[in-house]
């Protein structure tokens, strides 16, 4: 029995006594319950410790299982699945998927709740149940097995945490194959990198373009910058393929190029080039490449810089061609015009399309692939290579839309260091490149002059 159930006894024995001290129940312990009710004692007494076996016998036994009830009610439930019961307490290793659908969720402190849903899923649960609801429409249309919660789960789980399907499945509590794991992936992948792609990475408006060139002229002091641009390696798991490998890095991989603007934000992204690529001829082969050369893209509102017109453009390193829409560094090619900007204003200006990478573009990636640590290693195939990369663009920008923390760079991943090979321009750009050529020169030279302006505390024109 309780120890505290018999010390009950035991205090309303004592009672007992003083009230009626010819009782004989405390001359000698009882040995069990049965032997308390069978000695003398006071009707009330007696009614009292009746009630209180009564009820513990009720509390202790277990209760009968009503499985027909029920049975008949989840059988004429919807048709959808329901959601996964809650599993026993995990060890260190295991892995319990914490659902929305999950009540005990909301008896957690916020910021636990929180953290438990970044280690799980690279995203906070707001931003988790923000995102499963903008999937919902769109999630039936996939056919899987699973609901939706613990699709989108099982997917950000292999995204976030960077593993195969088969250490994922080995995780779970509940047993999942492989190859569901990896159905689930690529299904969601392909879902994010199509049609909800369209929606969180494009260009920017008018109003956002004319936001994000003021944001960029207050980091860089240059004016109409209105985004920076860079490519980064996405490491593949090993493949004998030669056109992954490049001499300038030693594991295979497929290169991604994206363009964002100051608030971290992805506007493009285009991954179609294998590893043995060049930043130059990716750019050439993409889609933006078009819609700058021959779209409205960028092109409005135009400035005046030096008696030259100035588009809004985009920053990137030398890698890149030198364009009327993208500008590099001097230090990428040698100016052919004799009328090149003195070094120190050259530098002035490679030093101020430094700081608008460094603030934008750069950390972007690092973030990118800080969250989703799937895009230090890609386990994935090379047929769903792509789309699981641009997926997990969509999603950062899902992220940065929605403020979630960046935590002072924690999520921050920063690829070794490789050398930027100079970008040579190509035939049918020689008018653009002396186009962006005369750009730049006027960028640099009203740069330095405003500089010089300042460091001698007149006003410039």
């Amino acid at each position: 029995m309780d120890p505290a159930l018999l010390l009950l006894l035991s205090n309303l024995l004592q009672l007992q006594s003083q009230l009626d001290p010819a009782a004989s129940l405390l001359s000698s312990p009882p040995s069990s319950p049965s032997s308390l009710l069978s000695s003398s004692s006071s009707p009330i007494l007696f009614f009292a410790l009746t009630s209180i076996l009564s009820y513990a016998s009720s509390t202790s036994s277990p209760s009968l299982p009503r499985p027909s009830r029920r049975r008949r009610r989840r059988s004429s439930s919807s048709s959808s699945p329901s959601p996964l019961p809650l599993p026993p307490p995990p060890s260190s290793s295991s892995l319990i998927l914490t659902l929305p659908s999950d009540r005990s969720i909301f008896s957690m402190d916020p910021s636990a709740r929180d953290a438990r849903f970044r280690s799980l899923y690279g995203l906070s649960y707001p931003v988790f149940a923000s995102l499963l609801d903008q999937l919902l429409p769109l999630l039936p249309s996939l056919s899987l097995p699973l609901p939706p919660d613990q699709t989108l789960a099982l997917a950000l789980s292999r995204l976030s945490r960077g593993i195969s399907s088969r250490a994922l499945s080995r995780l779970l509590h509940r047993p999942i194959s492989p190859s569901l794991i990896s159905r689930v992936t690529h299904a969601l992948t392909r879902l994010l990198s199509t049609r909800v792609y369209r929606d969180y990475v494009k260009l920017p408006s008018h109003h956002r373009l004319v936001q994000s060139t003021s944001a960029f002229r207050d980091i860089s002091s240059l004016p109409n910058l209105a985004a920076t641009i860079a490519s980064s390696p996405v490491r593949l798991r090993d493949s004998t393929d030669p056109s992954l490998r490049s001499p300038y890095r030693p594991f295979p991989s497929i290169l991604l190029q994206v363009v964002a603007d100051h608030r971290k934000i992805f506007l493009d992204a285009c991954v179609r080039a294998p590893g043995s690529s060049d930043p130059a001829s990716h750019l050439r082969d993409s889609s933006l490449y078009g819609r700058l050369c021959h779209s409205d893209a960028f092109r409005d509102p135009s400035i005046q810089v030096g008696g030259h017109i100035v588009r809004p453009f985009i920053a990137g390193d030398s890698s890149f061609p030198l364009l009327p829409f993208l500008i590099t560094p001097f230090s990428s090619v040698s100016p052919s015009s004799d009328a090149a900007p003195s070094a120190a204003a050259q530098e002035a200006f490679d030093s101020a399309l430094a700081k608008a990478s460094a603030a934008s573009v750069e950390p972007a990636v690092a973030l990118l692939k800080g969250r989703w640590k799937i895009l230090r290693n890609l386990n994935i195939g090379l047929d769903h290579a792509a789309q699981t990369v641009v997926a997990c663009v969509v999603l950062h920008n899902f992220c940065q839309i929605a403020g979630e923390p960046e935590d002072d760079g924690k999520y921050l991943w920063r690829d070794p260091p490789e050398s930027p090979q100079p970008a040579r321009p190509v035939d049918n750009e020689g008018a653009l490149y002396y186009a962006g050529e005369t750009v730049r020169q006027a960028l640099a030279e009203e740069l330095f002059e405003r500089q010089q302006h300042l460091s001698d505390g007149t006003p410039s024109r």
